[in-house]
């Protein structure tokens, strides 16, 4: 008997949670009163795929009834009760990262077709025909380095459930955005009378960088030159987030503000697939102090150079 939920599910015993809710969510998504309003059998499969996906998707609640069978909770042992806290029941964290990497769209994926229109949050979507009541959305702010939001990777974020802090390791694609609203799908708080959990709502919060700046998907990061290298040309090593150092070429006769292009360098565009380029803008510094030697050259070269605003202002 240990295997019913299991098959239910058309999982096998050794499946993984991310597994399990694949599975759930494909059934439900199917057998939903909602889809089939007028189907007896369809609501009666409905209600078994949740009393499977509620037993399966808890740590706790799966091993005991791995061990004891479908009446594992009328085996002396009470049973499991709520997650730790109860703030966020349903929340597995021992399912590990999820990846979110067909999550980012335009502001997350929208259940309301799963959950018979409106929003997740919303009451009607939160109420099914059988009494079922869904759970609450959380909402958090996580933090994503720069170069992470650029290249991709993974950050911890923090939850506080009744005092039990957690950490949720979560993958982040390449070429998030700043404000973007990300959704895990059953992380929130947990539902009621069988409904299922809500769902954990991430806004991205990026971090800035010491000398990179996003555009799109293009990035900027200012290069310092002196008023030789920028009169007579030179070559300059410049950073990237994806290729280390570069040698780039400035050109004889480059004026402050110039920019450079480095194709291909720059954050990918989760939505075309294409990556944007990295501009280098010149910077001509000049320094603070100069020797008596520099001072005399200096007004050598000004003796020699034209006037920089001559015929700019025309009467």
């Amino acid at each position: 008997m240990a295997d019913d939920f299991y098959k239910t599910l058309g999982v096998s015993k050794s499946a993984s949670a991310d597994e399990i809710r694949k599975a759930y969510r494909k059934l439900a998504r199917v057998n939903h009163p909602d889809a089939k309003p007028n189907d007896s059998k369809a609501a009666d499969r409905f209600k078994q795929i949740q009393e499977a996906y509620d037993v399966l998707n808890d740590a706790e609640k799966r091993k005991q009834y791995d061990q004891f069978g479908p009446d594992f909770q009328q085996m002396g042992r009470g049973g499991p009760g709520p997650g730790p806290g109860g703030g966020f029941g349903g929340f597995n964290s021992s399912a590990g990262p999820i990846d979110i990497s067909e999550l980012f769209g335009n502001g997350g994926i929208d259940l309301g077709d799963f959950f018979g229109g409106g929003s997740p949050g919303s009451a009607g979507a939160r109420r099914g025909k059988r009494g079922a009541v869904r759970g609450e959305d959380v909402r958090a702010t996580v933090k994503v380095p720069f170069e992470i939001a650029v290249t991709g990777g993974s950050v911890d974020v923090r939850l506080d459930r009744g005092g039990q802090v957690e950490t949720l390791g979560v993958k982040v694609p390449a070429g998030v955005s700043e404000g973007q609203v990300v959704r895990l799908s059953g992380q929130g708080n947990a539902g009621s009378r069988g409904g299922p959990a809500g769902d954990l709502m991430l806004q991205i919060a990026i971090e800035p960088h010491v000398y990179f700046r996003r555009e799109g998907s293009n990035l900027l990061i200012d290069i310092p030159v002196t008023p030789s290298e920028a009169a007579l040309g030179t070559k300059v090593d410049v950073p990237t987030l994806s290729e280390g150092q570069v040698l780039l070429k400035v050109p004889p006769g480059t004026s402050t503000g110039t920019k450079l292009r480095l194709r291909g360098k720059g954050v990918l565009d989760p939505q075309t697939k294409q990556t944007g380029d990295q501009f280098v803008v010149i910077k001509i510094v000049l320094p603070k102090k100069i020797s008596e030697k520099e001072k005399e050259l200096y007004e050598q070269l000004a003796k020699l150079e034209a006037p920089a605003r001559e015929g700019l202002w025309l009467k």
